[in-house]
């Protein structure tokens, strides 16, 4: 039996490029690890457009809500931070990185489009660097 990492990716609003990397980690990665991601700051629901672009490719949202970081297990093995210039509060983790994402929330549907692709690879490199 594999035992499942924990891995969550962290944005200032999990509104869009971490909830982003939850859906696809969800479709892609879940026989390797158990996915959340949250925000640092409240925020109602999801960007309208992140949900789209990620329905768009067949990718299903339907558990995509915006969290905090309280709402998801206090220990993990991977923390992915999406690049939000904001200092994370201390989650005790195995193994930390930051991607660096451009936040696409004021622009076209492209810019999210963009993003999403770029998302897509970097779940995927994940999933082959740590799976087992």
């Amino acid at each position: 039996m594999i035992m499942k990492k924990k891995i969550a990716f962290i944005c200032v609003h999990n509104s869009c490029r971490s909830i982003m990397a939850e859906g696809f980690m969800k479709q892609l990665g879940s026989d390797f690890f158990d996915v959340y991601s949250a925000g640092t700051e409240k925020y109602d629901f999801p960007k309208h457009m992140a949900l789209e672009v990620m329905t768009d490719i067949g990718i299903d949202m339907s558990h995509a809500y915006s969290k905090l970081l309280k709402d998801i297990p206090q220990e993990l093995d991977i923390l992915v931070t999406m690049g939000c210039g904001v200092e994370c509060p201390f989650v005790p983790t195995k193994h930390r990185e930051d991607w660096g994402l451009e936040d696409p929330s004021d622009g076209p549907k492209s810019g999210f489009e963009e993003i999403r692709d770029i998302i897509e690879d970097k779940v995927m490199d994940l999933i082959n660097r740590f799976k087992e």
